[in-house]
């Protein structure tokens, strides 16, 4: 109320630049209305934007989700792959060093241990299938503790002193 006072004296003074249309008048409800609609129309087509848009990114993000578990299932099969090839080549090591000593190793096994690759005798001086030193066991290349050994393990490592050093290595079971 005061501006429009305000701006009647102006416009009774003359004063340039001051209409008297400049007291604003309260909207019509029907404009109202129409402001409204067209509000819901502009936040309905934001939020559909934004609803394509959050939707191609989450396809993209699928998308690279895929890709880096198809590259990660890549790397794990080269792994399973280079795997494989070591326990070939280990099987082929062990199948070479033992040619023609099966027989003789099985019964030197079966002597020392009863074949078990586990067993630990002589207060625990002697161990695995065919009761290795520490000293033995590290001599013919073997690594850690022998009756913890994989079984193929030590039989190489048990073929590869049979043939070094003879059976006198195993002076009762040899």
């Amino acid at each position: 109320m005061p501006t429009q006072l305000l701006a009647v004296a102006f416009v009774a003074l003359g004063i340039a630049g001051v209409r008297s249309d400049t007291a604003q008048a309260s909207p019509t409800p029907a404009a109202c209305e129409v402001t409204q609609a067209k509000h819901r129309e502009y936040v309905t087509a934001v939020y559909r934007k934004r609803e394509r848009i959050s939707r191609r990114a989450r396809e993209r993000m699928n998308r690279l989700k895929d890709c880096a578990k198809s590259a990660e299932a890549e790397r794990n099969m080269v792994l399973f792959r280079r795997r494989e090839a070591r326990a070939r080549e280990e099987r082929k090591e062990v199948e070479d060093a033992t040619a023609g000593l099966e027989s003789h190793l099985a019964s030197i096994a079966a002597c020392e241990s009863g074949g078990n690759p586990r067993a630990i005798g002589g207060g625990g001086a002697f161990r695995g299938k065919y009761q290795f030193t520490f000293s033995t066991w590290a001599s013919v290349g073997g690594k850690g503790d022998p009756a913890q050994a994989s079984e193929a393990e030590q039989d190489l490592r048990a073929a590869i002193l049979l043939r070094r050093e003879g059976p006198g290595h195993w002076p009762v079971c040899g």
